[in-house]
């Protein structure tokens, strides 16, 4: 009987792009870079309209 490779596809990726861990200090630190705030700026971002990218960086940029 053989084995099927598993086959590596991007299908979380798009997923895990759309969003914004805010405990992860990496993926705070880059969307401070990317929008020009502070990192407080961003978890009080996250906390408030969740982890969405859309919807932080358009809190944001307020």
């Amino acid at each position: 009987m053989a084995i099927a490779k598993k086959s590596k596809t991007a299908r979380g990726r798009k997923q895990d792009r759309a969003r914004v861990a805010g405990g992860q200090d990496y993926e705070v630190q880059y969307e401070a870079k990317k929008t020009g705030k502070s990192a407080p700026a961003v978890k009080k971002a996250v906390k408030k309209v969740g982890n969405a990218r859309k919807r932080v960086e358009k809190r944001l940029a307020r």
